[in-house]
């Protein structure tokens, strides 16, 4: 009888490959669905998801290679540790602002546990995720009344400007979708123009830059002649958008705007950072704390909690060895993003994800994005998710 139980049972097993499978790949979608709607229960997931990952990979079940960017990435993270926090001003402070690099085990993880199909069912998720929050964000705007700059739409962010990062990054998904990705151009359709009209009301310029960006490469990627619909685009949108977005729109070219002129003021704050400590940078965490000895005259605040802009904050807080892995980041993944854009397994989600990096990179030159704990997480599963759908099909769970 034993024996015979025993035979009846033994087929319900997970084959030993399979086990963290079956455990990371639920919780990746946990994980994915709650980026854009709680930063702390999307760090338990992943705290989560990287147990599982480095379980699967000590007892060998799991030897998916990283994405190709994620060499460089490793290469920023070593320098931060090894060189910018032993030689900061504040080593302490700097040790505790520097676990942001543990994020960029997001990649590795999306690799082993979003193979094949299962990368466009993440984007489906994270795109459900940020419907919900988008439609969080319009009902705070027309109704709660956050409709000026002393209060924002911030969905459930606890500011309005990672929110805006975060809606920019999935309006690159959707528009990719829409365009490249006939099977799932309906979804899409559903959640655009929820996206846009959250993003816009929360005034963030930057993030309105970026979206811009990334929605004109996109249209050059389809077609060059789309961009012939970027002017009627433009005109509709300043004849229906509300007097407040457009001032705000406006206010982007005016040099007597309080926070244009504190931005130029940090760019010169930065560059005399970057001048007294070229190599090391004066460590991770502490523009704040000597942002008074480096502020100029005709700066606005008094402090600033960083530069807003992210090349000049690498630099100044880890020194320019840290901008060249930086930048050698960006070339890696743009690199392997242009190859994939060939494959028509991966090339709605290399297209999305290659105005993914141009919307960073361009709101990045307003904003310090990179180092938003909430935006890097999901730009690096955007990022990744590429090279999963070409990395074959998820193993099975028999």
């Amino acid at each position: 009888m034993i024996a015979a139980l025993r035979r009846t049972v033994m087929p319900l097993r997970l084959p030993a490959a399979s086990r963290p499978d079956a455990v990371g790949w639920p919780v990746l979608l946990l994980f994915v669905f709650a980026l854009p709607l709680s930063i702390a229960v999307s760090q338990i997931l992943l705290t989560v998801l990287a147990g599982v990952w480095l379980a699967a990979r000590a007892d060998g079940a799991e030897r998916s290679p990283a994405p190709a960017f994620f060499t460089p990435l490793l290469a920023y993270a070593a320098w931060t540790v090894a060189v910018s926090v032993p030689f900061s001003l504040a080593p302490a402070t700097s040790l505790v602002e520097s676990r942001e690099v543990l994020l960029f085990l997001v990649a590795p993880i999306v690799l082993a546990f979003a193979r094949g199909e299962r990368a466009r069912t993440v984007v489906t998720v994270a795109l459900a995720a940020g419907a919900v929050n988008a439609v969080a964000g319009i009902v705070q705007y027309g109704i709660l009344q956050y409709d000026n700059l002393g209060q924002r739409p911030s969905g459930s962010m606890g500011h309005y400007m990672t929110y805006a990062g975060l809606l920019m990054l999935m309006l690159c998904a959707a528009l990719s979708r829409l365009l490249f990705d006939a099977r799932d151009r309906a979804g899409a359709l559903v959640v655009l123009p929820a996206l846009s009209v959250a993003l816009v009301v929360t005034l963030t310029r930057s993030a309105w830059i970026g979206a811009a960006a990334a929605g004109g490469l996109l249209l050059v990627l389809r077609d060059r002649r789309l961009l012939a619909l970027a002017p009627v685009a433009a005109v509709v949108f300043l004849a229906v958008a509300p007097a407040q977005v457009t001032d705000r729109l406006y206010s982007t070219f005016d040099l007597r705007d309080p926070t244009n002129r504190d931005r130029l003021a940090m760019l010169t704050a930065g560059a005399g950072m970057v001048r007294d400590h070229p190599l090391t940078g004066i460590g991770p965490g502490l523009v704040e704390e000597v942002y008074a000895d480096y502020r100029p005259a005709n700066a606005v605040n008094e402090t600033n909690p960083h530069l807003h802009n992210v090349p000049l904050q690498i630099a100044a807080e880890r020194g320019l060895p840290a901008l060249a892995l930086w930048v050698w980041f960006v070339a890696a993944a743009a690199r392997d993003l242009v190859r994939r854009l060939r494959d028509p397994a991966s090339r709605t989600l290399a297209a999305g994800a290659l105005a993914a990096m141009a919307a960073m990179l361009a709101a990045g030159l307003f904003e310090y994005n990179f180092g938003d704990s909430e935006f890097l997480m999901l730009l690096l599963v955007l990022v990744t998710l590429p090279a999963s759908a070409a990395a074959g099909p998820a193993p099975r769970i028999a």
